[in-house]
């Protein structure tokens, strides 16, 4: 259950000190949820709260390399424990989950069924390996395999369609918005209202499909630590969980 009355001390807190200015890393795939939710936060706090998004992977390595935050929110685990390890960030709270889609430019017939990944000639982006999707993308595509259900070597006849590997989700959707692929992995969230027109969506059997869990901390580094903990309690909060799954987040259990 979320601590409601942390949050409300904290949100009292930070109105009654003078107004923080924060800065929020963030995973690309909440840039719509993440815009809204911050509005709505500082509204509440008086603060005001700035956004970088971009690939998780990309923002720990600014965040390893010096660049200054408040609050850092990973698409998983992977890119997110290294800097609790390293003393950069507290412990991650999962705040939120994901799920990965198939989708498709809404005229292009190309890619219908799980089985046309494999289908020579099929244009397919995908984001790197070391992107939380990337890494979802092959553990999702390693499950398939393990099933046997498509074939001897799916993975491997897939990949060999891939036509470009980006750096965050955002751009994977972007690539099939502008007709430049067939199909591309991206999250279930990234289909967004602006998106969703321009695309058909395939969804993904639950049995390979992939649990992605987000967690988000404040940055041991933070000017602001007392605001920052309470934007960190506010994404937690029923407030918070409100506008994320109006964005098709789910909760974090």
């Amino acid at each position: 259950m979320f601590k409601t009355f942390t949050l409300t001390a904290l949100l009292l807190s930070a109105t009654t000190s003078s107004a923080a200015n924060l800065t929020v890393f963030a995973a690309a795939s909440l840039t719509d949820a993440f815009t809204e939710l911050g509005k709505a936060f500082d509204a509440q706090s008086g603060n005001r709260t700035a956004f970088s998004f971009a690939g998780s992977q990309a923002l720990r390595t600014q965040l390893e390399n010096g660049a200054k935050a408040d609050v850092y929110a990973s698409a998983n685990d992977a890119q997110y424990t290294p800097l609790v390890t390293k003393g950069l960030v507290a412990a991650g709270q999962p705040f939120v989950r994901n799920k990965l889609t198939l989708i498709a430019p809404k005229n292009n017939p190309a890619m219908r069924t799980l089985n046309d990944l494999t289908r020579p000639g099929l244009k397919l982006v995908i984001a790197d390996k070391t992107v939380p999707v990337g890494d979802y993308t092959r553990r999702m595509l390693a499950a398939i395999d393990k099933s046997g259900t498509y074939g001897k070597d799916f993975s491997a006849r897939t990949l060999r369609n891939v036509v470009s590997e980006e750096t965050n989700v955002r751009q994977v959707a972007l690539k099939v918005q502008l007709g430049e692929a067939d199909a591309a992995v991206v999250y279930s969230t990234d289909v967004t209202p602006t998106l969703k027109p321009l695309v058909r969506v395939i969804a993904l059997p639950t049995r390979f499909n992939q649990n992605a869990s987000y967690p988000i901390g404040v940055l041991k580094g933070s000017a602001s630590p007392e605001a920052a903990s309470a934007f960190v309690a506010y994404v937690q909060s029923a407030a918070g969980q409100q506008i994320l799954k109006k964005w098709g987040f789910l909760s974090p259990q």
